[in-house]
Order: C-alpha cells, then sequence, then structure tokens
C-alpha cells in the first residue's frame, strides 16, 4: 500500500494560524520546574518547619512568670529590710535605757548611803539629801533635759504652765512670783514644763 508523505502542521508553523476557541496554549520549555523533595521527605520524616512557629501564649506566659519572680523576690527583700530595720531599732532603744538607766546608778547609791546614816545629825542628812537631788538633776541636764525653776522672770507658756495667778505689788505683771514645780527640758526635747504662779495683771 503506498504511502504518502504527512503534510507539516500549518497551526505549528504558521504564525498566522488562528487557535480554537479553548485550547490553551502550547508548552513552552521555560515554565518553572517542581522544586525538588526536602532533606528526609522521602523516608517520611518531618521536615524542619512541620512543627510551625512556637505560639506567642507560650512567650507570654514565661514573661508573666519571670515578672512573678522578680516581684516575689522584691518583696522578700523588702521584708527583711523591715525586720533588719525593727532589730536595729530596738538595739538602739534598748541601748539608749540602758545607758540612761546607768547614769541614774550613782543618784540610787547615794540615797542608799543617806537611809543607812540616817540616825545621824539631821542637819547632815538634809545636806546629803540636796546633794544628792543635784546629781540627779545633773545627769538630767547631761541627757538633755535642763532644770528650770527660777522665779521672777516672764511667763513663756512654752516653759511654764499657770496653777494660780496672785496680787504681788512688787513683782511686775505677768512674771513668775513662785515656782511650784520645777520644770526639765525645752523644746520638743521639753520632759514637762514648770508649775508656777504668776503676777495678777493690773
Amino acid at each position: 500500500m503506498p504511502t504518502h508523505p504527512q503534510e507539516p502542521d500549518r497551526a505549528a508553523s504558521d504564525p498566522g494560524a488562528r487557535v480554537p476557541e479553548g485550547a490553551g496554549p502550547p508548552p513552552r520549555g521555560d515554565l518553572p520546574q517542581p522544586a525538588p523533595p526536602r532533606p528526609g521527605a522521602a523516608n517520611g520524616e518531618p521536615g524542619p518547619d512541620a512543627a510551625g512557629p512556637v505560639p506567642a501564649e507560650d512567650e507570654y506566659t514565661t514573661a508573666i512568670q519571670e515578672v512573678e519572680d522578680r516581684w516575689r523576690r522584691a518583696l522578700a527583700d523588702l521584708d527583711n529590710l523591715r525586720k533588719r530595720h525593727a532589730r536595729e531599732l530596738e538595739r538602739e532603744r534598748a541601748v539608749e535605757r540602758s545607758r540612761t538607766a546607768a547614769a541614774f546608778l550613782p543618784v540610787l547609791d547615794n540615797l542608799e548611803l543617806a537611809l543607812t546614816h540616817a540616825g545621824a545629825d539631821p542637819g547632815a542628812i538634809v545636806e546629803g539629801i540636796r546633794a544628792v537631788r543635784d546629781q540627779a538633776v545633773n545627769v538630767l541636764e547631761l541627757l538633755g533635759y535642763p532644770r528650770h525653776a527660777e522665779a521672777g522672770v516672764a511667763f513663756d507658756p512654752a516653759r511654764h504652765e499657770v496653777v494660780g495667778v496672785v496680787q504681788d505689788p512688787d513683782a511686775p505683771p505677768g512674771t513668775v512670783v513662785e515656782v511650784l514645780r520645777p520644770g526639765y527640758g525645752d523644746g520638743e526635747r521639753q520632759l514637762r514644763p514648770a508649775a508656777v504662779t504668776v503676777a495678777k495683771r493690773e
């Protein structure tokens, strides 16, 4: 049977030939090729990106735990500082009480000595008691509480407490006539004001 040579495709050789509707473009050699398989994919092992990124909630939880740990440590340090300050303050108070009490020990010793000689000359007993009184006043002055028992000075409401008003023609009005109870200390370090009587104003 004789064979006839096949005619070349006119659509492929003729650039002006019309392409039937619905037909796609002819295949091209410059189309992207599929990517090669990742290492381990052939063995069924997951790739490095298979797990995906770490959820943001885990980062927030870790940050919150760190902040809470710092807060607890700060509270513990503050509590330790408060306790240490309280111990130091109590120790300073104990030292101050001990110093004050030790300053009065000689006064008590002299009082006991005066009582031991109570049967002796009454005049000597009076002088001994007066000396003990002066010693106690000196101790208070050394501690920062001087004695105030001055008469004839102007009345000072910061240092005097009026317990009576008297008529005294020899005293200017508003001056201290008599001190009934001495005062000790000045200003913020005042133990008590002096109880006095004051001359009446005309």
